[in-house]
């Protein structure tokens, strides 16, 4: 901001001092003395000048102040200012200025005591690409730029793609994309099981296949008895013509809309988006449940763990409404459970950025009230459930520690899988676990090339490089136990790469299967042990083993078959360089598909328009290599 600049009554850091001096000892006092009595962000910085906690007020000197009075014997005051060993403020000319620029090094540094979003999570949408003639509604996630309608956002994957499913069924639309629809010649599978009309042959017309699409508007946006009234004048009016083949099919649609009203958790109380924010506590951790409402109807709801040591409920609300709307998009209404500091100012910068009211509520009745009930239900639920999963996770550590002699139980494991089929699309997976479980966010798929094909080891090989001098640069924590998917063989191979990378501290596990490949007799091979360990069947350090062992799995079957889909769904004129997707619909056009390509030579290709000899050349030598 232009209008910030950082106070030059900042104290420097004790790292500020020359290496032969010792720090100064921090002059609270002094400090708060030398403060305006104007708005800004200060920042409580540790010995080593790391942020420790960012903050912002109205009053810097006020505020400041707080911290250092004897009466103030918060738990996490206490804890804060006895690490805070310098002060740094940023003075600005606004309360607004003041609130995005705590929002903005909150987020850059994730200070240890500042409430923190542990994940930013990305929600999916429904999206209508209007600039086609013939629209097509796909499930989307990303930014919101592009043109086009967007509905939602849903809480996961799984709502998105069973709302689309609904309304395929009801309106036939389309969901393929533009090469695909571009280039059909005869209608599709979606056609033959009703769920597409097929406006890719010709089989609707343009005026016909929009009154869908507006249909299928409504019905996202909530008007399902306009659409019902509409499809009962349309069925009255076929019938009146006698056109009983399309009075039936309008009598089928309508039915099937009154069963997907049915599913819906509608209300007529509410016109506009919503959000409903509730907060749950225990056993020093906080959960977050919010729930979406767009157009009159619940599209689900969502739960969120953040970072908050020491933290209160109140401030733990007001961290998490600031940081994830300050990130995206908020709807007209923000229903929260109480009401918290700076929630008037919240308000007036959502709306401002948004460019219109936004309106936080705290006191509500009816069936708001009962929406801010369900969710607290959610959010301990929710808790409890977590907790128990710790707990089972903690003990499962603990046993591992045991079944391999540890000094300490294990606080990082990482796995890697490697998948292919016949060599080819070989995706390499690490998945990490700790004390709360998957750590999804860690996860990572590598994409292997340049090896021969279905060589396990070289794959592994290159995998681990990639991730571990990573690992080595500090880029990525270190694991406790590397769990390898394999016997010997692999386990060497491991070894041999964070030999070659200088890494020691790690324990190295291969994981093979038994005999009859049955989960149970697994057996686990360590460095320089000649027989394998086998633990019980029923152990819970095992059962920890197989778990973290079939995600690892499951990630890299999942990595290999997306990429061997996207290779077979690829045309091979894509993957000619130089030819676009105009130049490859008029080689499309012109020889009517690809079979007249692949029959056609140099000179026909010449005589297309915008080709030339040069790139005529190239197509013909991409399409027939050798000759």
């Amino acid at each position: 901001m232009n209008a910030e600049r950082k106070s030059p009554l900042a104290l420097p850091g004790p790292a500020a001092a020359p290496a032969n001096a010792a720090a100064a000892p921090f002059d609270a006092k002094a400090f708060v003395d030398s403060l305006p009595g104007r708005p800004g962000v200060y920042r409580m910085l540790d010995a080593k000048a790391e942020i420790l906690y960012v903050g912002k007020a109205r009053n810097l000197k006020s505020r400041v102040g707080s911290y250092f009075l004897p009466s103030n014997m918060q738990p996490k005051v206490l804890a804060l200012v006895a690490k805070t060993a310098s002060m740094e403020v940023t003075i600005t000319n606004s309360d607004t200025e003041a609130l995005l620029l705590e929002f903005n090094l909150i987020k850059k540094y994730r200070p240890r005591f500042n409430v923190v979003l542990r994940d930013d999570k990305s929600f999916p949408y429904l999206h209508f690409d209007t600039q086609h003639e013939f629209p097509r509604l796909a499930f989307y996630r990303g930014s919101r730029k592009q043109p086009g309608r967007f509905f939602g956002p849903y809480p996961s994957a799984g709502a998105v793609r069973e709302t689309l499913q609904q309304v395929q069924k009801l309106f036939r639309l389309r969901n393929c994309d533009d090469t695909y629809f571009a280039n059909r010649s005869r209608p599709c599978l979606q056609y033959q099981i009703q769920r597409c009309t097929a406006p890719c042959v010709g089989l609707i017309s343009k005026d016909s296949y929009a009154h869908d699409v507006g249909a299928a508007i409504k019905v996202l946006e909530g008007r399902n008895d306009e659409v019902s009234q509409d499809l009962g004048r349309r069925m009255e009016a076929a019938a009146e013509r006698l056109h009983f083949e399309e009075a039936a099919q309008l009598r089928d649609q309508m039915a099937k809309l009154k069963a997907v009203q049915a599913q819906q958790i509608v209300t007529a109380d509410i016109d506009h988006d919503a959000d409903v924010i509730a907060v749950a506590a225990g056993n020093g951790e906080y959960c977050v449940a919010l729930m979406f409402i767009r157009a009159g109807q619940s599209l689900g709801s969502t739960t969120f763990f953040p970072k908050a040591p020491l933290a209160e409920p109140a401030e733990v609300l007001a961290a998490f409404v600031t940081q994830y709307y300050l990130d995206r998009e908020a709807p007209q209404e923000i229903i929260v459970e109480s009401e918290f500091d700076e929630m008037t100012l919240l308000e007036a910068t959502l709306a401002q950025r948004s460019g219109r009211k936004v309106r936080i509520a705290a006191s509500v009745r009816g069936i708001r009230a009962r929406w801010l009930e369900m969710m607290h239900n959610n959010a301990e639920q929710a808790l409890t459930m977590r907790g128990l999963a710790r707990a089972s996770i903690e003990s499962s550590l603990e046993d591992l520690r045991e079944a391999f002699d540890l000094e300490e139980a294990p606080n990082r494991i990482e796995c890697f899988d490697i998948s292919h089929t016949g060599g080819t699309d070989t995706v390499a997976s690490c998945v990490v676990f700790g004390e709360e479980g998957p750590i999804k966010s860690d996860y990572r798929r590598f994409n292997i090339g340049g090896i021969q094909p279905g060589d396990d080891y070289a794959a592994m090989h290159q995998a681990l490089t990639r991730r571990y001098k990573r690992v080595r640069d500090g880029e990525t924590p270190k694991p406790d136990i590397l769990l390898i998917d394999g016997g010997k063989g692999q386990l060497a191979e491991a070894a041999a790469v964070l030999k070659e990378l200088g890494m020691d501290g790690i324990m190295l596990i291969g994981v093979a299967k038994g005999a009859d490949r049955r989960p149970g007799q697994e057996q686990l091979f360590l460095l320089g042990q000649g027989t394998p360990t086998i633990l019980a069947a029923d152990s819970r350090a095992l059962h920890l083993i197989q778990r973290v062992r079939d995600e690892a799995h499951r990630f890299a079957i999942t990595g290999h078959r997306r990429k061997r889909a996207k290779r077979h769904n690829q045309s091979i004129l894509e993957t000619i360089p130089g030819l676009g997707p105009v130049k490859r619909r008029e080689l499309l056009k012109q020889f009517g598909g690809l079979q007249g390509i692949l029959r056609a030579g140099v000179e026909d290709f010449v005589q297309i328009r915008g080709l030339g000899r040069e790139l005529a050349e190239v197509i013909y030598e991409h399409l027939h290599p050798g000759r």
